[in-house]
């Protein structure tokens, strides 16, 4: 009996002891700790989704959409998801491939985060984004995933706004395109990270990069109640997102189609043209009305992932690289175009503006002879002659006096460089700003530039002068550039006769972007004001309110007085009608619409000429600069100038049904918007 007792006192212990230590746990739990628990377990019984803005459109001159956004079905991964699965989500990826018609290895790969030795398609986005991997899935496809969610863990098919592009091809590099925001933007951009949907797209060039906050928008937020099973239950806050500013531009669609079509002819007429550009420049306010590049290609090739072979076309020298825009980052001699620079360096050295000037078939520079197209000379002319049938040797001559002037091949403390020097005033050697990523600057080749050069060659050339080019199977070609090394090697940081004399006519180490040229003679024939062209006109919110509307800003003023500069816009004012470009213009009714102009030829070692011509109309009060630059088109009468024939024609509708520009007058208002978001037509 003493022995039950005393286990039965130890169970009574036991018991009250489990108690208290009950108590006091539900004591801690429920007094001390309770608040934090009761965060907790709201905490898990809510979702936080950010909810994706709608990009805004990027819109013409008159409100037609040149990118829109088109609803579509999206079928995207958990990537992270699947690899937390015991066979790193092979199942699920092969029940996707049935689904979606799709090889499973070009799932995986897609899924595939990019990097070292990893080709495209590969994932460029984020870890924590779902990877999208078809934006053409039909209702069918979807349902057949959102029905049998327990068989597609991680996969997901929703309705998303994605990108279209109604003009197709037309204006690709300009109006850029989107790809998945990265892990590291995420970390360097404030504010992205908060707001990140999981589903975000960043511009990556063209105007969807330089716009690329305006046009996304702000997200929304939906905080969702959830069982134990994630099931939802009921929505409990809920933040609309913001859509994103439409981006009106100045660009006119009509007159970009006829710009494209003409460059595109001018291609298929030059046999060995391997790129061009054509830009139009509204002359009076310096907005881009149409930009185009050739070779192009459809920004849809963007949509859902590109693939590796896509990727590679788009950066291939076979295809001509049609990712780059030869509009502004092509780099070319310009040939007899860049003379409005020389003559206006001519004045501003002291050359009387209505002197004469001997134009024979070949002028002396250091020994050398430098002749005139086909060595024909031209007798005595004025400098509007000199315009007007494009005469060299006044040019080469007035460049080496002031080579000699600023002390030759031994130059003096501070040369004076004028040719150098009023190009830059025109806007040669930098950039324009254009509101574009990526710009080139072109090149000026002054004193400084051929020093600076040096130091960086020098060793290569003296190298090659002592070992010469045995790689060069032509003889006579290789002692040429043994030649030339060992000078290069010896003096290459003199600036040469040669060199002035190349410089004056646009030849040499000259280097030019059509963007450039553009801006420079709608300085010239405008108000003589150097501005930085714009394609963004205004941002405008979805109600149609204007936000903002963006300005072009003056980055200088030519060194040229109004008579100067009249005098060279009149010479101009004859080449279509009479100079080097009338056979190209011939029957064109210039009584209706006066077009003035420049042709350039420009010689390239080893290819076909560059073939160039800069316009502008109508020439009494210009409202249009038309630049259009073929590459290995030859001459510039023969391919460049009537592509520039066809995009008049197009605008003042000649010869044809109806003028893209009726009147051939711009717009100057902002298309009106519709309380809902629309255009207001009419």
């Amino acid at each position: 009996m003493t022995r039950m007792r005393a286990r039965l006192l130890m169970l009574h212990v036991l018991v009250l002891t489990l108690l208290v230590v009950l108590a006091t746990r539900l004591w801690q739990v429920q007094v001390v700790r309770g608040q934090e628990f009761v965060t907790r377990a709201t905490e898990t019984r809510t979702r936080a989704v950010i909810v994706p803005a709608v990009r805004g459109q990027i819109l013409d001159s008159s409100g037609r959409p040149l990118v829109r956004n088109k609803t579509a079905l999206v079928v995207s991964v958990d990537r992270t998801r699947l690899s937390r699965m015991k066979d790193a989500g092979a199942k699920v990826l092969g029940k996707l491939s049935e689904v979606l018609g799709t090889p499973v290895a070009q799932l995986q790969q897609r899924i595939t985060p990019c990097g070292p030795g990893i080709g495209k398609p590969c994932w460029t986005g984020s870890p924590y984004q779902p990877v999208p991997l078809d934006e053409k899935v039909d209702t069918r496809e979807a349902l057949q995933i959102l029905e049998r969610q327990e068989e597609f863990p991680g996969v997901t098919a929703e309705i998303h706004s994605v990108r279209q592009y109604p003009g197709g091809r037309a204006g690709a590099q300009m109006l850029g395109y989107l790809q998945p925001v990265t892990e590291a933007e995420l970390e360097k951009r404030e504010g992205l990270k908060a707001a990140f949907s999981g589903v975000d797209l960043a511009g990556r060039d063209g105007l969807e990069y330089i716009y690329d906050e305006a046009l996304r928008g702000k997200a929304g937020l939906r905080r969702v109640q959830v069982d134990r099973m994630g099931k939802a239950l009921g929505v409990e806050e809920q933040v609309t997102p913001i859509p994103g500013d439409h981006l009106v531009t100045s660009i006119d669609s009509r007159v970009q189609t006829i710009t494209e079509k003409a460059l595109a002819k001018a291609m298929k007429s030059a046999p060995s043209a391997d790129g061009g550009a054509g830009v139009v420049l509204d002359a009076r306010t310096g907005r881009v009305v149409a930009l185009a590049s050739a070779p192009g290609y459809d920004p849809a090739i963007w949509g859902g992932g590109i693939s590796a072979r896509g990727y590679q076309w788009l950066l291939s020298e076979k295809s001509g690289k049609p990712l780059v825009s030869r509009a502004i980052n092509g780099q070319f001699a310009p040939g007899s175009t860049f003379k409005v620079s020389s003559v206006s360096a001519m004045l501003r050295a002291g050359y009387p503006l209505n002197g004469t000037y001997g134009c024979p078939g070949s002028y002396a520079v250091g020994g050398r002879a430098f002749n005139n197209f086909r060595g024909i000379g031209l007798g005595t002319l004025t400098l509007h002659t000199a315009l007007v049938k494009s005469c060299d040797t006044i040019f080469y001559r007035a460049a080496y006096e002031q080579y000699l002037k600023d002390g030759g091949r031994s130059p003096k403390k501070t040369p004076k460089e004028i040719f150098a020097n009023m190009a830059r005033s025109f806007g040669f050697g930098s950039p324009t700003g254009v509101d574009l990523p990526g710009e080139s600057g072109g090149r000026i080749p002054d004193r400084a530039w051929k020093k600076n050069l040096w130091n960086a060659t020098s060793a290569v050339n003296c190298e090659r002068s002592r070992k010469g080019y045995p790689e060069v199977k032509d003889r006579a070609r290789a002692e040429f550039l043994k030649r030339l090394a060992l000078e290069n090697c010896t003096e290459g940081f003199l600036l040469r006769p040669g060199d002035s004399a190349n410089f004056s006519i646009g030849q040499g180490d000259v280097l030019v972007t059509p963007m450039q040229l553009a801006r420079a003679y709608m300085a010239l024939v405008s108000d003589g004001k150097v501005r930085s062209p714009r394609i963004g006109w205004a941002q405008v919110r979805p109600d149609g309110k204007v936000v903002r509307t963006i300005p072009v800003p003056v980055v200088g003023k030519l060194p040229l007085s109004e008579k100067e500069r009249l005098y060279i816009k009149n010479a101009l004012s004859q080449v279509a009608a009479d100079g080097t470009a009338a056979g190209a213009f011939a029957g064109f009714p210039m009584n209706k619409v006066r077009v003035g102009g420049k042709t350039g030829t420009a010689e390239v070692w080893g290819k076909q000429d560059t073939s160039w011509f800069a316009s502008f109309a109508p020439t009494k009060n210009p409202q249009y600069v038309v630049v259009v630059m073929v590459s290995q088109g030859g001459m510039g009468a023969q391919t460049a100038a009537p592509a520039v024939r066809e995009i008049y024609e197009g605008i003042y509708g000649i010869k044809r049904p109806k003028a893209a520009v009726p009147g051939g007058r711009l717009t100057t208002r902002l298309p009106r918007f519709a309380p809902d978001g629309t255009v207001a037509r009419g």
